[in-house]
């Protein structure tokens, strides 16, 4: 097909082009009816407009790596917390512009939503076999030590905890998503009282000691030591904690 350049404003050029497509076949042989052509160029800009136009649509194939650009995004979060985090933040640290985060992602809050995924999944995952170890105090050293790695790691992690840093977001922007973290915590908290109520089955926790006391207690060493490290406590000091947790610990 012959496209129009931007210079081909002239009747002559027209013409041209109307010979061209005749000669493809693209319309009806005509002459024109006068010495600048101008029947030619009705009958043919039409045809040629709607090629111009219309053309045939193909996908773009994205120019950055989603995963790399969604881990990313999950340390801009992790550092800055939902509402700290601004879309230029994002896009910046990224790679990518607004239109290619909005089309890979959704907006702020759906990218969030898969930056907290990945962060369950991959940061998090020492909580799912801490839960499968034999005792209550066994579950609760595997996620004290688990969390002392996390926070104490080289790899380049933000510290503290991208959970507890969200659930306490203020301000309309970020309700839902504090009402979903406070959820997802809920959910690993059930998940903890089930796992200590088969230990107080098993006559494992003290007279009187409930399972979700129990739970709550853990939690709260947890959250402790997260905070603590992401205020700049030492690896000496999270270490401490943990030993000193677990040299208290309620159960055998």
């Amino acid at each position: 097909m012959t496209q129009l350049r931007d210079n081909e404003d002239s009747p002559h050029a027209f013409r041209d082009l109307h010979r061209d497509a005749e000669a493809l076949g693209e319309v009806p042989r005509s002459e024109p009816h006068n010495a600048i052509g101008f029947s030619a160029v009705y009958a043919y800009v039409p045809i040629i407009m709607k090629n111009i136009l219309c053309p045939a649509a193909k996908g773009r194939p994205r120019e950055f790596d989603v995963d790399e650009a969604l881990a990313a995004a999950l340390r801009v979060f992790w550092t800055k917390g939902y509402e700290g985090a601004s879309l230029s933040d994002l896009t910046d640290a990224m790679g990518i512009t607004r239109p290619s985060l909005y089309a890979a992602f959704g907006n702020k809050e759906a990218l969030f939503r898969k930056a907290l995924d990945l962060y369950e999944s991959e940061k998090l995952a020492y909580m799912r076999d801490a839960i499968q170890a034999p005792t209550a105090r066994a579950v609760a050293e595997r996620l004290l030590r688990g969390a002392l790695a996390m926070q104490t790691s080289d790899c380049g992690d933000p510290k503290g905890c991208l959970r507890v840093i969200s659930s306490v977001a203020c301000g309309v922007e970020a309700e839902s998503i504090r009402a979903e973290v406070i959820e997802r915590r809920k959910s690993s908290s059930r998940t903890l009282i089930e796992r200590f109520e088969r230990a107080k089955a098993e006559g494992e926790l003290p007279e009187g000691m409930t399972a979700e006391g129990l739970a709550a207690y853990l939690g709260a060493l947890l959250q402790g030591l997260t905070l603590q490290a992401g205020a700049g406590a030492s690896r000496e000091e999270l270490e401490r904690l943990v030993e000193t947790s677990l040299a208290v610990w309620p159960t055998r």
